[in-house]
């Protein structure tokens, strides 16, 4: 096992290009001034930043005028969505509505769920279960209040890519404003703001720094976009704040870098993205999430049946992968995006995000696949939907007894089997769908029945608890545990 993981979550972050860091260092050492002030060092500082919005604009087809620097997408699109209808009259603004996807990203619904708060319509629009969204199904929804389309180009979660062109064509027939966030596709497809109103970008999806973004905001709707961060006329009044010089020109080197290089890497990202999802698909039970063609190159996002979720990533320590939302991974919930397109609970849960990135290699693919491979086989034997593994028990003259409870849907599913030989408990197995701490409390009990009588103590739920190391909140699992040795031992 490599002692550091395989990076596979080039979606959440990827590494900032060695020549970016260059730059930035080069910027930090050169004694610039504030961009803002009007003495040689501002002023110099202030030629970095212009270089810079030129070449973040060159990414996505903009004149640098219209590039606003931000802290990165999530301002960029809180920006746009609150700016934009914030800064319509106010009768027109109390008779609004906006649309978003319910698989968009929380740095969408987020600022969407605030305007519903303050009283506008909102539609969450389901796509179809493939996660596209038609055109027909978007005019469909549009009403003659709507002044907001805001969504998300490439999923990043399921790496599924909208048809911006088609999209924009209807908000421009209906007279809708469009806003785009592009964090997920810029270097990797291509992107050209003609028909588009806003468009966000964060640098650290493509080889820049972490903490800066840009929105680029169309002519004809900067007059009326409200600041939303104020206390300052940077940024020509649409975002307060000192310019951090070294990070723009750290994102603007990366966005020639990606302009330069998308084709490229996109057939990188594409060749191991088939690569990795040809060493799974063969495996019984294995799901893909999103359209199979109309997507980004780098991410792949699988669900597996009849293995619980928690429990396979902790099996997968030499993987560095993503599960449920890959903004809030480590809640445990399932997934909204993918309950949204139609999988069950316990399908989001054992879903896992693979997302490559640059320095991606073949040999990391196939490390990937092995590790999965070995883990399904391995959570899967273990699943109560088997046989009860006793036949060696019963050739040997043993009683059995078998005590079961949970289901699968609960998520904790237990079965656990006793060979009683007399007056004493010879051997134990147990059958389990469940947690990693679960299943840890299950294989000590089974180690300690061995030996005992009907009678003898066996520890508490509390007990089990502690030994596995286990949350409080799992206390409801290790009762489910007593509930099967009860139900086993009350055969004896």
């Amino acid at each position: 096992m490599t002692a550091t993981p395989v990076y596979l979550d080039h979606a959440a972050t990827t590494p900032v290009d060695s020549r970016v860091v260059a730059a930035m260092a080069e910027v930090l050492s050169a004694g610039l001034g504030n961009p803002a002030s009007t003495h040689p060092p501002g002023r110099a500082a202030a030629a970095r930043v212009a270089h810079a919005r030129e070449q973040v604009g060159a990414l996505i087809g903009a004149a640098a005028a219209d590039i606003v620097f931000t802290s990165g997408a999530t301002e960029a699109n809180a920006l746009a969505i609150l700016g934009h209808v914030r800064g319509q009259p106010a009768e027109r603004r109390s008779k609004g509505h906006v649309l978003a996807l319910a698989t968009d990203h929380k740095a969408i619904l987020g600022p969407v769920q605030r305007l519903a708060d303050e009283g506008l319509a909102v539609t969450r629009l389901v796509p179809a279960r493939d996660g596209v969204l038609s055109a027909d199904a978007l005019a469909a929804a549009l009403r003659p209040g709507t002044l907001l389309v805001s969504l998300v180009h490439v999923n990043s979660e399921t790496g599924v890519a909208q048809d911006l062109p088609a999209l924009a064509a209807v908000c421009r027939e209906r007279g809708v404003a469009l806003h785009v966030d592009a964090a997920q596709s810029a270097g990797k497809l291509p992107l050209d703001v003609q028909g588009i109103d806003y468009l966000s970008l964060t640098a650290h999806k493509f080889g820049g720094p972490q903490g800066v973004g840009a929105l680029y905001v169309a002519p004809a709707r900067r007059v009326t976009l409200q600041a939303q961060q104020v206390g300052g006329g940077q940024e020509r009044g649409l975002r307060a704040g000192t310019l951090p010089t070294h990070q723009i020109v750290g994102m603007g080197l990366a966005c020639e870098l990606a302009r330069s290089g998308r084709e490229a890497l996109a057939a990188h990202l594409e060749s191991l993205r088939q690569r990795l999802w040809q060493g799974l698909a063969d495996l019984p039970g294995v799901l893909l999430n999103g359209h199979a063609l109309q997507r980004a190159p780098g991410i792949l996002n699988l669900s597996f049946e009849d293995v619980e979720g928690e429990s396979l990533l902790a099996g997968l320590p030499e993987l560095a992968v993503a599960t449920g939302s890959a903004c809030n991974s480590s809640s445990g919930e399932p997934s909204y995006v993918l309950r949204a397109l139609g999988r069950d609970t316990q399908l989001a849960q054992a879903s896992l995000r693979m997302s490559l990135g640059a320095g991606s290699t073949e040999q990391e693919v196939d490390t990937a696949i092995a590790a999965v491979r070995r883990e399904l086989t391995r959570l899967r034997a273990l699943s109560p939907r088997l046989p009860p593994p006793v036949a060696d028990w019963q050739a040997q003259g043993w009683r059995v007894l078998q005590g079961e409870a949970g289901a699968r849907r609960l998520g904790t599913w237990l079965r656990l089997l006793l060979a009683v030989e007399g007056d004493r408990v010879v051997a134990a197995r147990f059958q389990a769908y469940g947690c990693p701490h679960t299943l840890a409390a299950c294989r000590a009990l089974v180690g300690a029945l061995p030996g005992q009588g009907p009678s003898t103590p066996r520890g508490s739920p509390a007990d089990w608890l502690a030994q596995s190391g286990a949350p409080t909140d799992k206390l409801g699992r290790m009762l489910l545990l007593e509930d099967a040795l009860q139900a086993a031992l009350s055969a004896w």
